[in-house]
């Protein structure tokens, strides 16, 4: 049985989500969905896709359609993820599952009436990289003690990863921090007991924080410092030091080294070095399987927790 899809967003990380699909065997997007009807039909026309609107709700009246992958601005996740479950799909929303804690309760509420499968794009549960730390933590090989990350950006002006001009905010706490938040704790599997935030100054025309610093403790004892900033000029991305009692390991995107260096071979971790195709291969397994995926709504709302309860202690 081939899975139908529909995808909402085509802008860097929808094309990351059709690129990845590709790949992936008995799975077909259907149907395409972005704000600018003439670039989304742009798109659908290079990836075969037949249908294209502006407007969730056209593709969600399909019935062929199985699924939704959700690649849209952060402050439409929570409602439109609602909306898919509503119509009886299943459903993959990029990070972050919302940007107000109330919204995200309520989707997982809806979700376990619905009964369908639900899942976050906490990609870097997907990371090969990071699966090969997680595998170690597993076989009881290895424990963390410290995890120490930079999410560094340079963007004084609000473009997406492409450099185009975005039409939304973008935001530190509840997207970028959301990847380690959950991260640390899924790696340490123990709970956050334990955080702490503080801020830089505030953009005159972003509105929001340009660099901010956290601080967590899981259950276990772990600790993890994560430094944030979109003022960074150089090396872009998300850096992870994980040090442990029997080793440190550097993950960069999917190159992981030792403490001193020394590259660490994980091609072979799982069945693409792609993280972005590995979360989609697990969505699609899951509602082949009828069960629940990795970073299901369930296991990542913990995350949107510790940030709510983070952006309280900003705001006081």
């Amino acid at each position: 049985m081939t899975i139908k899809v529909a995808l909402a967003g085509a802008g860097a990380f929808g094309i990351k989500h059709l690129d990845g699909i590709k790949n992936i065997k008995d799975v077909e997007v259907v149907s395409l969905i972005s704000r600018d009807l003439d670039k989304t039909r742009e798109v659908a026309d290079k990836y075969g896709i037949q249908h294209v609107t502006t407007e969730l709700a056209d593709s969600l009246k399909i019935k062929e359609v199985d699924a939704v992958i959700l690649c849209t601005p952060t402050q439409m996740h929570a409602a439109q993820t609602k909306a898919c479950l509503e119509a009886g799909k299943h459903v993959q929303v990029e990070i972050p599952l919302c940007d107000v804690l109330k919204e995200g309760e309520e989707v997982l509420a809806l979700q376990k009436q619905t009964g369908k499968v639900a899942m976050c794009g906490h990609t870097r549960r997907f990371n090969p990289s990071h699966q090969y730390v997680h595998k170690r933590i597993k076989a009881g090989e290895f424990n963390i003690q410290q995890m120490d990350v930079q999410t560094y950006f340079f963007r004084r002006t609000n473009m997406n990863a492409l450099g185009q001009p975005r039409s939304w905010t973008d935001h530190l706490l509840w997207h970028h921090a959301a990847h380690t938040v959950d991260l640390f704790a899924y790696q340490c599997g123990s709970p956050i007991v334990k955080a702490n935030a503080i801020q830089g100054p505030i953009h005159p025309t972003l509105g929001i924080a340009m660099d901010m610093s956290i601080q967590l403790k899981a259950a276990n004892g772990a600790i993890c410092t994560l430094s944030l900033s979109f003022n960074n000029d150089g090396p872009l991305g998300t850096f992870f030091r994980y040090i442990g009692d029997t080793a440190t390991y550097i993950a960069r995107y999917d190159d992981l080294v030792n403490g001193k260096e020394e590259k660490i071979d994980v091609s072979k971790v799982d069945v693409s070095m792609n993280g972005i195709e590995l979360q989609d291969r697990e969505f699609f397994a899951a509602i082949r399987e009828g069960r629940e995926p990795n970073a299901s709504l369930a296991q990542v709302l913990p995350c949107y927790q510790v940030l709510h309860q983070l952006e309280q202690q900003l705001q006081a």
